[in-house]
């Protein structure tokens, strides 16, 4: 894979450090009028990619006021309106149990004095909690894709620079990353002494270190936000969008400097300027880290990004070795298939086949990430004979996989030597955003051949010629199967013209795709 490349001149950003210094993660943000692109780098690679257009806003984290249209006892949920193209997707797990109050069916409520129990929540029905024509406020979880609505919450969560706010828990969690014991105790005993009545909190990473004043501030902050939500609710009708997630540059920049990012380019002075007020007010102390680029080449260019991406958008992805991946993305699940290609090893097959698979495991895992792969994921790694060479490799792919922020569950080598996998589907994949089906195959990734196309256009001109009663037709095709007809085919045009009685006139049109043709009376 491509690494991008250290700046050449220091003057190409306001305040750069020595280009001899490799950041080891870092986020270069690409601002245009109609878009914003944002990649995260490690160590000078890009790993992932962020789009927003400002025709297509995103949805996750947004809050609706919605109705509930239909309750589906049998799938245990319910399609919300929220205002989109689709109604929503609400699961009875994702409904909180303050809905419950709104119900008249009688049924008590959970224990008192005892924390959230899961199970008591899971054996409630959906019909018991919700009924159409209900108003609820929801979140959403999961932006629409593909095909599928939006999937929505309940458990609405308000993000803060160091705190989460969950207006419907009643617990204090605390980031795992945060090691400390001390630290740990003393961010819940603050965040304790200052927590609104109602609601609960988790304690992100980033507020490791912070004074009591600064956790106290993005308590009240997320507070009266919750506060202005709620009056918002009770004055719009619904279907209402009540509260908007921040863009993708703040949310990126809010979410992953938990994962320590150590610098932010942007191209923009504008977008510079909103980072730097955001910075200042919510991460003062990080605000040194942004910088201006001011390169006449292309940011994406300068940084490698744009063949990267590039190089995701196709199906096969070489290895350094000569090996290579053959990526198809489809509706229901990705398959990854492993080939030795070019490469033919120096000692003895099982040897080479298990340096491929090392190697297949090392770009597989990192396609998944550039390329957003999710749902459903099967690997055909190359067959392994020992059973020491397939534990190795999966146990590298195991590892690897952990450093991955999306949640993945992977299984051993089935009977078959395949690997199925599932990684968390958050949005849609790059394909998706930047590509659509194409016209002529309608995402099938071929079309007929020009021969197919010949004889099925023989079959139809002998059906429709029936209902023309002028003796000369006149066929529009594609220029490749016109060439098809007036050479290998001319002969079965001959004989289709002598069976119908009809003079058949060909035309070839470039705006036609392969598969197209028209038939009609020649004018």
């Amino acid at each position: 894979m491509e690494k991008s490349r250290l700046l050449e001149h220091p003057s190409d950003v306001v305040g750069a450090i020595p280009s001899c210094y490799a950041m080891p993660k870092e986020l270069i943000v690409n601002v245009t009028s109609k878009e914003k692109r944002v990649a995260y780098l490690e160590n000078g690679v890009v790993c992932e990619a962020y789009y927003e257009r400002a025709k297509e806003v995103g949805f996750v984290g947004n809050i609706y006021k919605g109705k509930v249209q239909r309750v589906l006892p049998g799938m245990q949920a319910a399609f919300v309106e929220i205002g989109l193209d689709k109604a929503a997707f609400l699961y009875v797990s994702d409904v909180s149990e303050e809905i419950k109050d709104v119900d008249a069916s009688g049924e008590d409520g959970p224990p008192e004095g005892k924390e959230r129990r899961h199970h008591w929540r899971d054996r409630q029905q959906i019909q018991n909690l919700l009924k159409p024509g209900q108003e609820v406020l929801v979140q959403v979880a999961r932006g629409p894709i593909s095909t599928k609505g939006a999937r929505v919450t309940n458990h609405i969560s308000l993000p803060g620079r160091s705190l989460v706010y969950l207006p419907t828990w009643d617990k204090i969690g605390t980031s795992r990353r945060i090691a400390d014991d001390t630290e740990r105790r003393r961010l819940r005993d603050t965040v304790r002494r200052h927590r609104p009545d109602d609601g609960g909190f988790i304690i992100r990473t980033a507020a490791e270190g912070l004074s009591e004043e600064q956790l106290q501030q993005d308590i009240e902050y997320l507070s009266t936000t919750w506060d202005e939500i709620l009056e918002k609710n009770n004055q719009l009708p619904p279907p209402a969008l009540v509260h908007t997630e921040l863009d993708i540059v703040l949310r990126l920049i809010r979410d992953l400097f938990s994962h320590e990012i150590e610098r932010i380019v942007v191209d923009d002075k504008e977008e510079f300027e909103k980072i730097r007020r955001f910075l200042e007010r919510f991460m003062p102390r990080l605000a040194g880290i942004l910088e201006y680029y001011r390169g006449h080449e292309p940011i994406f260019d300068h940084y490698g990004i744009e063949s990267e991406l590039n190089r995701a958008l196709v199906s096969k992805v070489w290895l350094k070795s000569g090996g290579y991946l053959i990526i198809d993305q489809t509706e229901a699940l990705t398959t990854i298939d492993v080939n030795t290609g070019r490469f033919v090893g120096r000692s003895n097959l099982e040897d080479t086949i298990l340096k491929t698979n090392l190697e297949a495991v090392d770009e597989i895992c990192y396609q998944l990430r550039l390329r957003n792969l999710g749902g459903i994921i099967i690997l055909d790694l190359i067959d392994m004979e020992r059973r020491s060479s397939r534990e190795k490799v999966y146990a590298v792919l195991r590892d690897l996989l952990q450093q991955d922020r999306a949640k993945t569950t992977i299984s051993r080598f089935s009977e078959l030597g395949l690997i199925e996998m599932t990684r968390k589907r958050t949005h849609e994949s790059l394909a998706r955003v930047l590509c659509e089906p194409c016209h002529v195959c309608e995402g099938r990734g071929y079309h007929k051949s020009s021969l197919t196309v010949c004889y099925e256009l023989f079959r139809k001109i002998q059906r429709k010629s029936q209902d023309i009663q002028e003796d000369h037709l006149l066929v529009k095709i594609h220029p490749s199967v016109y060439e098809v007809l007036m050479d290998e085919e001319r002969n079965g045009l001959i004989e289709l013209e002598k069976k119908i009685y009809k003079k058949i006139e060909l035309q070839a049109d470039e705006l036609f795709n392969p598969e197209q043709y028209e038939i009609g009376p020649y004018h």
